[in-house]
């Protein structure tokens, strides 16, 4: 009898997950207790320590973990259903902080009904573990779980190696020591410039360059190597190409490491990480935007500085902004590490803490940006979020004066590099924010290339070779004037007579190109003049920049644009410059997403569809696709994705706005964002991308499959293809 009662009571507890003390009869019958697997007990040390309480978990360096002296046939047997747990069975398993491990399917539903601690221990979790369906439908897009079986156990222990927040001796809470009791008025508490870091930078900046060609490269194209000399040409197009120079390790081939390894050889950054932990951003995607944070603290130098803005209801700063050297970082994983989810979404009290931080800071580094990620729209200061038209309008009111881009030259710009996590954020506002700033907007459609989408961010922003770069144009023959500059968001400007343009260029990543359409009217030649002598000089072109590390200003010589002016012409003259059309092509693929994007917003997704169907069959009968330009192949592709994600106004609002919004945003500024699947290799996403990006998309892959984790492509339901004026380029 006394067996049987043992028996009933440990099952008991096991299903309640309730603690119960041995009595005296249960020590009588300890062989009728060993008869009962230890698996199937909730307390299953209980029987082996004289106290009769569960020990307490040891730390290790992947996490907590139990001591020793508990049985290993604990870990046979999953404590909620009493089924047993073998890899390799069909089941996955849950591994939580505490070290417990339960099937993945039992625990989830546990945690679905409210109960957030531990099933034997009654440990708290911090990370709880989420599970839904394959294709959780959100707006009638499927929801990507990262939580692919049987790897729940990988990603749910995802952060276990970071440092834990440190507790006080003289309490039981917890306490960090990088958090401010109190926030300053104003945030000068900058941690101050290493001096000696900075001299080693100029020396050997200036050791690695010496012999090598640092300056920017610029080259002109003109749209016809001749025009009749005889004829009134309205419309005439000049092309400017820039390309920055490369990173020093890279081009002095000093090492096979990237850039990104030699601190010394590049500007160094001052960077601040604005977060959303609103409620929406429990579980999965806190865990995951923790882990893209930490490899962002890993990959920064002893000379960068980062600072960290957390808001949901409202916004407080991590930690001042301070050097990433070991003890910074070890701080700021810390920090990060700490973070919790709740409440509202307050994204203007985020930016304005977050510019503050840049604004008031008494030193400051070279190069200087802000990171924004969020989930959600923000409920505090738009109403009506992405549904609302006038959201993005009135969102640029609320933008600090710091962050706006600024026309007046010389003046310092904040841009605001923004991320638009899942299907609900306000990708409207988010685009307006980057627009507004001078940064980028991407889209992270599925929850598990976040950390990629930092990693191709930051490998820009510790690259940069270039600041302040300002590209001007002049006609010096008589009769020439400027019709117009297509710079796309660079803002640009012509003089009153249209003798003079510029282009205001701003900060350039290593090796990054930037291609502007100057469009030019010419009269017609009347003097007589010989074959030898018909040369015509349409415009001169030049630039100047700052050199960010050694902090000198360089200009380049005047390029003049020469063509011919001939009384008549050949046939291999009327043949247009290739460069100029495919620019011409990218040119009109953007204005077409425009377009469309407009009629989409207005409802009118099949007028949307079909303007981007005419650009397809534009860009199709073009000088340059036919010749099977990869560029033009690759906008092709895009304009195809755009017609897709504008089938209905549900797959419209769950992805397409964003994706459209994402893809402007990296043509304006002719740089690389995320969007869609970053993983995707063939996707014209990577058109802007520079070798210091994909150097840091590398070293996420390989961190991310290091740290035990399996990289798989994220998919989504298929969408039905529009038919409405469709064009098609074949690739051959």
């Amino acid at each position: 009898m006394g067996s049987r009662w043992q028996k009933a009571k440990m099952a008991l507890s096991s299903h309640l997950c309730a603690y119960v003390p041995r009595t005296l009869d249960d020590t009588s019958s300890s062989s009728a207790a060993e008869s009962v697997p230890a698996g199937r007990i909730s307390g299953s040390r209980l029987a082996m320590e004289p106290d009769f309480r569960p020990s307490t978990p040891t730390p290790s360096s992947s996490g907590l973990r139990l001591s020793k002296s508990s049985g290993k046939s604990s870990k046979r047997f999953c404590a909620i259903c009493l089924g047993t747990m073998r890899p390799g069975h069909g089941h996955a398993l849950f591994t939580a902080e505490c070290s417990h491990i339960f099937h993945f399917h039992c625990i989830a539903s546990n945690v679905k009904h409210g109960n957030q601690v531990c099933p034997i221990c009654r440990s708290k979790w911090k990370e709880i573990p989420f599970q839904g369906p394959t294709a959780d439908v959100v707006h009638g897009r499927s929801r990507i779980n990262p939580l692919d079986c049987p790897q729940e156990e990988g990603w749910m222990r995802i952060l276990h190696g970071m440092p834990l927040p440190r507790a006080s001796p003289d309490s039981g809470q917890q306490h960090n020591p990088v958090f401010h009791a109190s926030e300053p008025n104003t945030f000068n508490d900058d941690e101050p410039l290493d001096s000696s870091l900075s001299e080693l930078l100029g020396r050997d900046y200036t050791e690695s360059t010496e012999g090598l060609t640092k300056t920017v490269e610029m080259k002109t194209y003109a749209e016809f190597p001749a025009v009749l000399a005889s004829e009134n040409c309205d419309s005439f197009t000049v092309l400017i190409h820039l390309k920055a120079p490369s990173a020093t390790s890279r081009q002095g081939q000093r090492n096979h490491r990237s850039v990104f390894q030699s601190h010394h050889e590049r500007a160094p950054v001052d960077l601040v990480t604005v977060l959303d932990v609103s409620g929406s951003m429990a579980g999965t995607k806190l865990a995951l935007l923790k882990r893209a944070m930490g490899f962002v603290i890993q990959n920064l130098g002893p000379s960068d500085r980062l600072s960290v803005v957390a808001f949901s209801s409202t916004a407080r700063r991590l930690f001042h902004l301070r050097r990433m050297t070991d003890s910074g970082r070890q701080l700021a994983l810390q920090a990060v590490n700490s973070l919790t989810s709740s409440g509202g979404t307050n994204i203007a009290e985020g930016l304005r803490k977050g510019s503050n931080i840049l604004e008031d800071r008494r030193e400051k580094n070279p190069v200087c940006s802000i990171i924004l990620l969020s989930d959600g729209q923000d409920t505090y200061n738009i109403a009506g979020g992405s549904q609302s038209r006038q959201g993005p309008a009135d969102y640029q009111s609320l933008l600090p004066v710091s962050i706006r881009r600024s026309s007046q030259q010389g003046q310092a710009q904040v841009p605001v590099h923004t991320f638009g996590f899942g299907a609900d954020h306000d990708a409207a506002s988010m685009h307006s924010i980057s627009e507004s700033s001078g940064g980028t907007f991407s889209f992270i459609e599925a929850e598990n290339v976040i950390q990629d989408a930092f990693a191709q961010c930051i490998g820009g922003l510790l690259s940069v070779v270039v600041q302040e770069l300002q590209v001007w144009f002049e006609c010096t023959t008589p009769g020439v004037i400027i019709n117009s500059v297509r710079s796309g968001s660079y803002a640009s400007g012509v003089s009153e007579d249209r003798k003079k343009g510029n282009v205001d260029v701003g900060d350039l990543y290593a090796e990054e190109e930037r291609d502007f359409l100057v469009d030019v009217q010419m009269p017609a030649c009347c003097t007589t003049i010989s074959t030898m002598q018909n040369e015509f000089e349409v415009l001169g072109v030049g630039c100047v920049y700052k050199d960010p590390v050694l902090q000198e200003h360089v200009n380049l010589d005047v390029n003049k644009v020469v063509i011919q002016r001939p009384r008549t012409i050949s046939p291999q003259q009327k043949i247009a410059c290739l460069e100029v059309d495919r620019q011409k092509m990218r040119v009109k693929a953007a204005d077409a997403m425009s377009e469309a994007r407009g009629l989409a917003e207005q409802g009118n997704l099949a007028g949307a569809v079909c303007v981007l169907g005419n650009q397809r069959k534009a860009l199709s009968e073009s000088m340059a696709a036919q010749g099977e330009d990869r560029l033009c192949i690759a906008l092709d592709a895009e304009l195809k994705e755009m017609q897709d994600r504008m089938a209905s106004r549900q797959v419209y609002e769950a992805s397409g706005r964003a994706y459209v919004l994402s893809g402007l945003s990296s043509h304006s500024w002719q740089r690389a964002t995320a969007r869609g699947d970053s993983t995707d290799s063939g996707s014209s996403v990577h058109g802007y991308q520079t070798p210091s990006m994909v150097d840091m998309l590398m070293r996420s892959h390989t961190s991310f499959i290091s740290s035990g984790g399996q990289r798989s492509r994220p998919t989504r339901p298929p969408i039905k293809p529009s038919r409405s004026c469709r064009g098609t380029l074949q690739a051959r």
